[in-house]
């Protein structure tokens, strides 16, 4: 019997090393099959990279006001880069402890950075990608990509900063992100945002002002030390804690800079006519086409009148907040339309939408000297005696704020005491297709509707309107479309708009002695009636208060010789108010705006002087002046709300 043969061989068993050498073969090949794919999807569309050192920009536009000042700069700006070695060491520092801490170590990416972040992906599902970008790969994507947040543009974020890293050394990569990174406010790079923020060269830095705008990389517009500034020093002692604690500064220099205060550039600190800017930047474009160079516009506002309108009107606000005032507009312009003051919200930082112009309010009682206008048109006068009772037009019967009637009175009576069915009979009888007529003519754009309570003011309308409409009131009858741009050059000064230049001859759309009598008539709705609380002593001055339904909106639109200023409070939402009418919260912020420019203004008295025919017989003066200071002092402006046509609820119908 043959013996059996050897069984099969079994392989030999690989030691330790022989095993380490082999997987690592295997994951070597694996990773390189990886970087391929990788390589070969995400950068066949990879950006152009040979403009690197090329910088597009949109031209800046500064806006002057009509003294020559800063009022504010628009568009993107960048300054000559700076040498990283003519910085105080600590600035770029500053920026390494809070954005790359690895930054000296890393190949342009951070493995670990990258892990964390996608944990965070991927335990917040549907939110917006987190990076963990370096210093490398955001400068890639700030030269290269767009800030879109998905990962194809990550990949090629990556690929990007593993390209900066073998072209660049470490040195010029941070040079490169120091003198490119968006710093908000249209500043770009290290030294132009040195120069708007706080007026000086990047090179005279403070360790505290380097912490604050390192820390403005999280957000620029949200740390902005200007509109920003709580949350842009809490931000900044973050970054100290972090140079602390990577051995960037010692913390007895993190507490001398807790000492050292940092001043934001006056001229950005005091930053004010945002809304008005605004306004005008909208306006640039259509005038002059998209900018291709630096440019200059010279505007009509008056920056110490605009300051003294902010400051009136945030005042007001606050001491209007326990009867529900929480917003309000303010336009003041002159005789030739100049807008020399514009106010579009309590506080631009919280609410950058303009009520100046955007908003349309119905204009209450506000409305009514269009009525008389139309009237005196028609040959009544001041002294024409009427009769304050009940009418009714069709199936709308208005009613009085005191809920009674007067019986006989003038005309200058009515309009003082704001009487609505004196103004609803007017209109009717002079039709109110003349009364739209002549709001229009005077300056008013928004829709007017014809039914009956446009006598009382369901007319929406903006305070710009306003202000223009009652502009020929102040400057002897002469129409006076609201403008601010006076002229717009380019920086090295040529003309490209001149409003002079383009402005047309002056039309009158008042004439005598309608003209005359609605300046006395207005006049004594200060003297005697429901604005008294408007007066500035020492000044000829006219105007009307308005109102509207359940309180929504309150008005007082006044003026003097050539300047006109209207002042509408209310709430965004358009919820009533607590009795707060026309007479009270917007006649004391008009009467605090005025006190302060009319001085500065020289203001003149209106223009044209006075016709006062004989009171009529049965007019009562003294009960007119004692109910135009009650008014004054008990809120009253504009009467009650009133009984609306059948078709309207009754809040829509204004007093």
């Amino acid at each position: 019997m043959a013996k059996p043969g050897p069984g099969p061989r079994r392989p030999a068993q690989r030691t330790p090393l022989q095993a380490l050498l082999y997987w690592t073969a295997v994951l070597g090949v694996w990773g390189l099959i990886f970087v391929a794919a990788f390589f070969a999807v995400f950068a066949v569309d990879l950006p152009d990279t040979s403009k690197l050192y090329d910088v597009e920009r949109q031209p800046s536009i500064s806006y002057l006001d009509r003294s020559g000042a800063m009022v504010a700069v628009r568009g993107s700006q960048y300054a000559p880069p700076i040498d990283l070695d003519k910085l105080p060491p600590y600035v770029p520092k500053a920026f390494i402890a809070i954005e790359d801490r690895w930054f000296y170590w890393h190949p342009g990416f951070n493995p670990w950075g990258i892990a964390r972040s996608q944990i965070y992906n991927m335990q917040n599902k549907g939110g917006p990608l987190r990076g963990g970008s370096t210093i490398t790969q955001q400068l890639a994507r700030n030269l290269f990509l767009t800030p879109s947040q998905n990962y194809r543009r990550k990949a090629q974020e990556l690929i990007l900063a593993m390209w900066l890293e073998a072209k660049f050394s470490k040195k010029e990569i941070l040079a490169l992100y120091l003198n490119r990174v968006y710093f908000g406010g249209g500043a770009y790079g290290i030294e132009a945002a040195s120069q708007r923020y706080f007026g000086k060269p990047a090179s005279q830095l403070t360790l505290g002002e380097s912490a604050l705008l390192a820390g403005m990389m999280k957000g620029p517009n949200r740390y902005s030390p200007v509109s920003a500034t709580d949350r842009a020093e809490r931000r900044a002692t973050i970054v100290l804690d972090e140079m602390v604690r990577i051995g960037a500064i010692t913390p007895q220099e993190r507490d001398a800079a807790f000492k050292t205060p940092v001043r934001v550039n006056p001229t950005l600190a005091n930053q004010r006519a945002q809304y008005f800017t605004d306004w005008v930047d909208d306006q640039v474009r259509s005038l002059v086409g998209e900018p291709t160079e630096d440019l200059v516009v010279e505007t009509t506002l008056d920056l110490p009148i605009q300051a003294a309108a902010e400051q009136a009107l945030r005042r007001g606000i606050e001491a209007g907040k326990g009867q529900g005032v929480e917003q309000g507009a303010l336009v003041a312009i002159d005789g030739e339309g100049r807008i020399r003051a514009y106010v579009g919200g309590a506080n631009y930082t919280d609410s950058q939408f303009d009520r100046a112009t955007t908003a349309r309010r119905q204009a209450g009682s506000a409305f009514k000297p269009f009525v008389y206008l139309a009237a005196m048109e028609a040959g009544r006068t001041p002294s024409d005696m009427v009769v304050d009772e009940p009418i009714k037009i069709g199936n709308w019967s208005p009613r009085n704020y005191t809920n009674d009637f007067r019986g006989p009175m003038t005309l200058q009576t009515a309009l003082a005491q704001s009487i609505n069915t004196v103004a609803a009979r007017l209109a009717n009888e002079v039709g109110t297709g003349n009364v739209a007529a002549a709001a229009q003519r005077l300056g008013i754009k928004s829709h007017i509707q014809l039914d009956p309570s446009m006598a009382l003011g369901a007319v929406e309308v903006s305070p710009l309107e306003m202000a223009q409409a009652y502009a020929p009131f102040s400057n002897g009858g002469f129409l006076a479309k609201g403008y601010g741009i006076q002229r717009i050059r380019t920086a090295s000064g040529k003309i490209l708009y001149d409003h002079s230049v383009e402005k047309s001859e002056r039309r009158q759309v008042i004439g005598s002695p309608a003209l005359q009598y609605m300046n006395q008539m207005m006049r004594q709705v200060i003297n005697g009636g429901t604005g008294g609380r408007a007066k500035v002593a020492g000044y000829d001055i006219a105007g009307k208060t308005g109102t509207t339904s359940d309180y929504r909106d309150a008005w007082f639109v006044g003026y003097t010789g050539g300047f006109v200023t209207a002042v509408w409070v209310g709430k965004d939402n358009n919820k009533p108010m607590k009795r707060v009418t026309g007479g009270n919260a917007p006649a004391a912020v008009w009467r605090d705006f005025m006190s302060a420019a009319l001085p500065k203004l020289k203001a003149q008295p209106i223009p044209g002087g006075t016709v006062e025919p004989p009171l009529a017989a049965g007019a009562d003066p003294i009960g007119d002046l004692v109910d135009g200071i009650a008014d004054a002092i008990g809120g009253g402006g504009g009467g009650q709300p009133a009984s609306p046509p059948e078709k309207a609820p009754a809040e829509d119908v204004p007093y």
